[in-house]
């Protein structure tokens, strides 16, 4: 087959469920007063930057699809069902009704078994599809009018150390690439992550009352700021270098191999990102990053 297909964005899109309480989507059964402007407006503006964009899919790597053994691809062209996030279930009851790409899917599954990755379809027609990859893919494109990939994240690597975790996800992320090239699609790629990921044990009484919120503690805003500022200046492979430290220091989400796996798939972007936002999510630090190959 020609390799026609290509990646016309990479993003980091993080998915605390606070975000889509904030903006109230007929999906969701909880009604707020807002919140988290800084984050929902970064998100607004990576939107407008793809709606000027042609793509096909989004394909989304969620840390909160957690697979014991090997990389997992849903395998089912539709799910509609009820999402409830288990530790706010007061902010986040979305109805879901998404379609899948199953023969990108298959196809990405594939690559990464020949590149030497244990991977699996997952074809449980009731499966219920996890809250990240729900919540990401509503901040990119809340119409739902185009299929998805989602992919597992098979972090079991990362006990042996975070650099052989990295090289998992890595090789997936370069398995991916070459799955989108030559399938024909544009797509568009989501790293469902957080930054620093240290966060407050209680919630206030108002949830959305952003006198509370701030940063857990200022190590944490650093080392976000590091890794923001090698993205900035398109320094990807020393951000790829350093990451296995920020992951020890900040208990950081990006152990899940979201991130590495979007590096992996960009073949590690040596042009500078564009940070829609950043801002916190109780202490999380959160970021809306986007690469975009095209205007590079």
């Amino acid at each position: 087959m020609a390799q026609t297909g290509k990646i016309v964005a990479g993003v980091l899109a993080p998915h605390p469920p606070h975000l889509v309480y904030a903006e109230n989507p007929p999906q969701n059964e909880a009604r707020s007063e807002g919140g988290w402007e800084e984050l929902r407006w970064g998100y607004e503006r990576l939107r407008r930057n793809l709606a000027r964009k042609e793509y096909e899919v989004l394909i989304v790597h969620s840390p909160h699809w957690k697979t014991v053994v090997g990389h997992h691809f849903l395998g089912v062209r539709h799910f509609k069902s009820l999402s409830v996030d288990p530790v706010f279930p007061n902010l986040f009851r979305y109805h879901f009704d998404l379609d899948v790409d199953v023969e990108l899917a298959e196809a990405v599954c594939a690559e990464a078994e020949s590149a030497g990755l244990v991977t699996k379809m997952m074809r449980n027609p009731d499966f219920r599809v996890d809250y990240g990859t729900i919540t990401s893919c509503h901040l990119v494109h809340p119409a739902w009018d185009k299929p998805i990939v989602g992919i597992s994240s098979n972090s079991d690597f990362y006990y042996f150390s975070n650099e052989v975790g990295q090289a998992q996800m890595i090789a997936l992320g370069e398995a991916t690439r070459r799955a989108v090239e030559k399938s024909g699609r544009r797509a568009v790629l989501l790293a469902s992550n957080s930054l620093s990921h240290r966060h407050f044990t209680e919630e206030p009484e108002v949830p959305e009352d952003m006198a509370h919120e701030h940063i857990y503690h200022h190590g944490q805003y650093l080392w976000d700021m590091r890794l923001l500022q090698l993205m900035k200046e398109g320094k990807c492979r020393q951000l790829v270098d350093e990451m296995p430290d920020f992951i020890e220091q900040t208990v950081s989400e990006a152990r899940e191999g979201s991130l590495s796996w979007l590096m992996g798939a960009l073949a590690f972007p040596d042009y500078p990102a564009e940070v829609h936002a950043y801002g916190t999510v109780i202490g999380t630090g959160n970021a809306v990053v986007e690469w975009d190959p095209e205007r590079a």
